[in-house]
This record gives C-alpha cells, structure tokens and sequence, in this order.
C-alpha cells in the first residue's frame, strides 16, 4: 500500500485511545500524599515511583500527589529528585482504601526550583507560565494550547523546527520563498514570532532550534496578551529556550544524514562563581546539507550563549542574545496559467529531483537578537517581571525565482532579487503578577505596559515582466544562473523605511468564584502609530482587544469543561498589486468561540483535549492567483481540535492529534463560497515509542504518521497542493552519558509539495551521536 489512507490513520488513533484507557482500568486502591521541601515550601515535580511497579507520577504545585488504582500489596515508595539523595518509604496498600503519607525532602525550595527547570520533563508536562503569563494550570485554562519538549525533539532527530511542529493538532509547516518560517493551523498563517512570551522574527532569516527547550502552540487569537505583532488569528508560536543551570554538564552531538548533511551541536552549562549566583549557557549549531534536488543547499550558523545572574535572594537577572546566519537555496513559487491545464503540482511534466535554478542563485540573510529579563520577588504573593528585546534581521541579497507553466512541460522564468533589507523591533514590557481575595473569591492578577518600536529599509530589483526564458523541461536544460537573473535585472527599487510606534497595556484577571469554577477576564488596549512613509500615508489606530474564559471542573484536577471568547487584531501595511499600484489595508479584527473538555486522568498519564471553535474575520483580505489582493470580504474558520498524549504502561509514550477545519468565505465579490488559502481541512498527526524497561534498557523504537489534507493555493480555488501521509520510524539506544539514533523519514517515498508547492524530501535517513559529560 503506497499511504495510509485518512481513515486508517484516525482508526489507529481510537484504538491508541481505547488501548490506552483499557490499560488503566484495573487498580484497586489509592495513595495520597503531601512533599515539603526542607524549609517547609510545597514540592512541586517531585517524582513518585512505588519500586518494582508500574505505578509512577510527580507532585502537583502545591506538593500533593496521588496514585490511584494501586493492586493491594505492600510497597517501597520512593522519592527522587535529580542530583539529590533519594528518600523511600514502606507501605501498605488495601482494596477501597487510601493510604496517605507525609514526606520532607532534604532540599530547599530555592534548590528545587533550580533542579525542576532542567531535569528531564515528560512528554505529558503541560506547565508554562508563558500562555496566559501568569502560573496557571492546564486544567485551569480556557485557551487550547499543546507543547512540544525538546525530548521528543531528541527522540524524533529534529534538526528543523518544520518537522518538530508537526507533534501538535492540525499545524502544518511553511516555508516561504522568502527564507522565512511559518505554521498554518485553524486556517489562518501564524508567524514563529514570540520568543519567551517577546516578540522576535522569522520573516526571511527562517528558525534554529539548537537553543529551544521546548515550543508552545497556542490556539485561537491571541491578540490581547500577545498583540497583534506576535499573534495571527490562528494563535501563537512561542519559542522557549534553554536556560542556565547549577550544574556543570556539556553535551556535543553530531547528525548525519541523506543529501550531505552534517550537522554539530553543543550544549555547554556551568557556573561561574563558585555560589552559584552567575550562571552561563552556550548552545552552538554548525549545519551543512545539500537538497535532493540536483541543485540546491542549506547551510546555517547558529550561536546563543545566555546568563542568569541572581542578584539576591528576591532578584535574578536573566541575559540571552541569539546569532543565526543562513546561506541557502530558497524554494520557487509556482504560478500556471489559465490555458495550461495544470491544477496542482503533480501535473507537470518536471523530474520530482530537477531544479529549475542553479546553487549559485542563492540568498544570505542575518538574524542578531538580545533578551533581558529581571525578575523580581516583591513577596510571597506578588512579583515583577521586567523584560527587554531587540531583534535585527538583515537579508544581504535574495534570488528569488518566480516560475509560471504554460504547459504540463513549459515553463517560462521571471526573478526578483530582494536585498539589502533590514528589519529592527525593539521591545520593553513590565508585568506585575499578583495573587489576592476580595471576600470569597480568589484573584490570580496580571497588568502589563509594552513600548514597541520598528524601524526598516526594503530594496528588490525585478526582471522585465517578460519572462527572460522558457525552458522545455522534458529536453536536457541547463538550470536558471545568478549571472543570466543578473544580466536582465531592471532599476532597483528602493521603498522608504517605515518606522511603527506601539503602546499597549493589558489586564488579565483569573476569578476563583468556587473550588471547582473559575472565570478569566482580560483586556488589551493597543495604539499604533505608523509615520508617514514615502507614498505610503501615515495610520493612528487605537485597538481593544478584549479575553474571557469559564473553567469548571467536574472532577478536580482531572477534568474539567471550558469556554471562550477571544479576540485577535492585526495593523495590515499596504500591499503592493502586480500593476505596481498598492492597497492601503484597513486593521483586521477576528473573534472566536470556543468550548472543548480537557482531562489530565490516570495519575496523569492520560492527557486529552477537544474542542470545537469559530472564528469570525468580517473584514478578510483575499489574495488572488494572479498575486492580486482585495479587502472587504467575510471569512469564517470553524472546526475542532483533539489532542492525545498517553503513558499507558512504563516506556511507553503515546502522543495523536486530529485537527478539522472549515475555513471559507462567506461574502466576496468573486470568490464567495470558496474555500481560503492555504487552510487544509484535515490534518492528523501521529507518535508512538517505546522505552524497554528491564533486560534490554535503553534501546528504544518510535513510529510516527502524519496526514495533511489538499490545500489551495489562492481563494480562486484553481490551484491545489494534493494531500499527503508521510510515515517515519526511529531506533535508539541511550545511556547515562551517550546516545545513538537513527530515523528513516518517509518511509513509503511519497511524493508530495508543501502549502506552496515546493518538492519535499523521499525517503531519507539521520543518524545522530550524541555524548553528555
């Protein structure tokens, strides 16, 4: 069978989902428990393990615990934490009864903390603090929102972020001609532009993923914790990155693999001072891969070395800066003709491994980014966190070409040389969390400020409108040169720089209004200020961008119910039209409802999320196959989420996801009733792997299926990327000190493009090293 059909990939996923919950269904008793920390404090992600069982899981925020389901039987309970003596305990369990125990360990809180932020996490952790910016449960949040850890990361030899992504519900990669990165989920586009709750960029410099603990995907607009820079009406991307610990650890890795490439990475963490209180990081990423194409490569650079500096017991400072240097080959944006009879990639004519450009038509761009964070403890219930960030991206040159079929096997070329551009954001944001009671109810509180300020210049230099070749693809061509782009080029075109001021407060509310019910109230206020550049008129826009959210827990700390309404907005700049004129774009406001389920059940090795949502855009702009744009349409996105990440039994990780998605427009003057770009209507994603746990410990095996549904290309609806199911498999066999992995991608061979019609690798193979010390 050459793929697995849709079908056969979401019946794998209920049976996952039936075999899970059967394997949880057999225990008979309940241990409950309390881990303080020597000074007395709540031990949060401590783990619990009864020796010589299956039945494990780790310490809530408040210290609290619990196994449920447990066989009669007596017991070692044991506690652990890394680097740190271990405690156990006998006890005896009994049908329908709960044995409840109490327990210090020997380590202060401010010691915990240090080790919870680096031991290992499981792939079921849903802890963040940077979705709704404040220290607030799963459980306890009405947005929908997944992680991917940077173990799993490991575990699947992710050497690209694209690939990474595809671990959450419905998001789909996409590479831009440009160079830059960016997800589709919800039918919406959404930039990889939050780093550590900032905004950063990847509109032409793309993404490293070297320095990423883990990334964040959070789902629906979010404009009013977010703004409109960071967020689409699809959600967020937010990058967490590694940070400096106590202990003193390097880990080199190499990856090699299909089509030459290399790729060397370090992790390098020590102290500074002999009290711990300067502590530094440096993870460094050299790449070097050549396409599958006959021409074409991609070599990145990637050096982020950050400190954490704690000032005092109250006050840490936190420094991290981020270079990545890309020279490569960018992907062809595909056009066809009216007359050509081409409806989508698969009907031309063109060997699946040709280039239609030479290496020597490439781009080099820059990226150099730097964070500052001071965090300071006002007192038990109050703290404040004060953050910096600059971000440059600088694209020296740029050759893009800009392919039209005429027929199945004629095509004729255009290019566009984009370059010198650069592009500048600097941001300063104050966040003051606080956690109060007015009488019965109980106030998890955020208020922020955010001062933004962008600045750039943009210079392209076009061919004539006239193609400058056609080529037969089915004769022996000599690809596109830099030098024949060159010698047709017109004047450059040099666009005024722009230069953006944005100031934005915001207030986030959490109302504990009973044990089990809470309510989410949030508000943003936004003003944008866009100078007057070149024909181009200045814009002042004042925005309100209003959140909220009902939890109700039915059963608490396991599952509860929600809903929400979320707003998302978006400051458009003009577009320019092939005629050479521009659009001036009014700001773009979408709301979405939202009601789903979330349960974190069986000890917390069942954690699931559904969700059905609409979201609204009554003012949509429309992008047309001709590369023509028009404002003023309705477009409505619709459909569900479901989310599975299971540890039915020990080693064994499970993690599924089923996205469907309606998005189409509902009021146009041409194309009403169509369906949006770029917004595939099913999308499933699939991980299983297994750890052996006793004769054989350490190796390990994985198998992974993703499945993403036809796509257009243009409202028009005239141009379809098809669908496609891609299967990959790893093994791996891991001690304390090294690693070795290898993964085969695309196992069946499938030949299949991405949203924008670029080829994708066939089968292919990684091999990875990897040596701690």
């Amino acid at each position: 069978m050459k793929y697995l059909s849709l079908k056969t990939v979401l019946f794998l996923c209920i049976i996952t989902l039936l075999f899970s919950v059967h394997s949880f269904s057999q225990n008979h008793g309940k241990v409950k428990g309390q881990i303080t920390t020597s000074d007395g404090a709540p031990a949060a992600d401590v783990n619990i393990t009864l020796k010589n069982s299956k039945y494990n899981t780790s310490t809530n925020d408040d210290g609290s615990f619990e196994l449920n389901r447990v066989k009669a039987n007596t017991y070692t309970l044991q506690i652990s934490l890394t680097g740190y003596e271990t405690s156990e305990q006998e006890i005896n369990v009994a049908d329908n009864e709960m044995t409840t125990i109490s327990l210090q360990l020997k380590v202060s809180n401010k010691e915990l903390q240090e080790v919870v932020i680096n031991s290992r996490k499981s792939i079921l952790s849903k802890k963040t603090t940077y979705v709704a910016r404040m220290p607030l449960k799963n459980l306890e949040n009405p947005q929908v929102y997944s992680l991917v850890h940077k173990e799993l990361l490991q575990e699947q030899i992710a050497v690209e972020i694209g690939s990474a992504l595809r671990n959450s519900p419905g998001v789909v990669p996409l590479n831009y001609p440009s160079g830059g990165f960016a997800a589709i989920f919800r039918g919406f586009t959404v930039g990889v532009n939050s780093r550590n709750g900032m905004e950063t960029l990847s509109g032409r410099s793309s993404v490293g993923i070297a320095n990423v603990e883990r990334i964040e995907i959070l789902k629906g607009p979010s404009g009013t914790l977010f703004g409109s820079s960071a967020s689409s009406f699809g959600g967020v991307v937010n990058l967490v990155t590694k940070k400096p610990f106590e202990t003193a650890v390097t880990e080199i890795a190499y990856t090699g693999g299909s089509f030459g490439l290399n790729r060397l990475t370090a992790d390098i963490n020590t102290p500074l001072t002999k009290d711990k209180n300067v502590l530094f990081r440096l993870n460094v990423a050299v790449n070097r891969e050549k396409s599958f194409l006959d021409y074409g490569f991609n070599n990145t650079l990637e050096f982020t070395p950050s400190i954490t500096y704690k000032a005092s017991e109250k006050l840490t400072f936190n420094i991290d800066a981020e270079l990545f240097n890309t020279n490569n080959t960018k992907p062809l944006y595909p056009n066809a003709t009216a007359t050509s009879g081409i409806t989508n990639p698969g009907d031309v004519k063109l060997d699946y491994k040709k280039a239609l450009v030479h290496d020597d038509a490439d781009a080099k761009s820059s990226s150099a980014k730097a964070f500052v964070q001071g965090e300071y403890q006002i007192n038990d219930n109050w703290k404040s966190t004060t953050l910096f960030s600059y971000v440059s991206e600088n694209v020296d040159y740029s050759y893009q070409a800009l392919p039209t079929w005429t027929s199945p096997t004629t095509v004729t070329m255009r290019a566009t040389v984009f370059g010198p551009i650069s592009s500048n954001y600097t941001n300063i944001q104050e966040n003051i969390n606080g956690a109060f009671a007015t009488g019965f109810l109980k106030h998890k509180l955020l208020t922020g400020v955010n001062y933004r300020y962008y600045s750039d210049t943009f210079s392209t230099v076009t061919t004539p409108v006239a193609p400058f070749r056609t080529i037969d693809v089915t004769t022996n061509f000599v690809p596109v040169r830099k030098k024949e782009i060159d010698d047709v080029l017109g004047n450059p075109t040099i666009r005024a720089g722009r230069e953006e001021f944005t100031f934005s407060a915001y207030v986030s509310d959490v109302i504990s209004i009973a044990d089990r019910f809470s309510a989410m109230l949030s508000l943003r206020v936004d003003n944008f200020d866009r100078k007057e550049s070149g024909t181009t008129p200045a814009y002042n826009q004042t925005s309100l961008s209003p959140k909220l959210g009902l939890v109700y827990q039915i059963v608490k700390d396991q599952v509860s119910v929600f809903g929400n309404y979320l707003n998302g907005f978006q400051n458009l700049a003009p577009v320019n039209q092939p005629d050479g004129g521009q659009l001036i774009l009014d700001p773009l406001y979408a709301n979405q409802f939202e009601a789903g389920i979330k349960a974190e059940v069986f000890n917390k090795k069942l954690s699931t999320t559904i969700s059905y949502y609409n979201i609204t855009n009554d003012n949509a702009v429309m992008r047309y196959a001709d590369l023509t744009y028009e404002q003023g349409g309705k477009q409505v996105s619709k459909g569900f989420d479901f989310e599975l990440i299971a540890n039915p039994i020990p080693g064994l990780d499970i993690i599924a996801g089923y996205a469907y998605n309606d998005n189409k427009i509902v009021k146009s003057t041409t194309f009403e009733g169509n369906k949006a770009a770029d917004a595939p209507e099913n999308v499933v994603n699939f991980w299983a792997s297994y750890k052996f746990q006793n004769k054989i410990k350490g190796l390990g095996l994985g198998f992974g299926a993703n499945y993403v549904d036809e796509t257009y290309m243009s409202t028009a609806n005239t141009f379809y990327i098809p669908s496609y199911t891609i299967l990959n498999a790893t093994v791996f066999y891991e001690r304390p000190n090294w690693r070795i992995g290898i993964k085969l991608n695309n196992l069946t061979n499938e030949k299949y493009w991405s949203t924008w019609g670029a080829p994708q690798a066939p089968t292919n193979f990684l091999a990875n090293l990897t040596f701690k010390f």
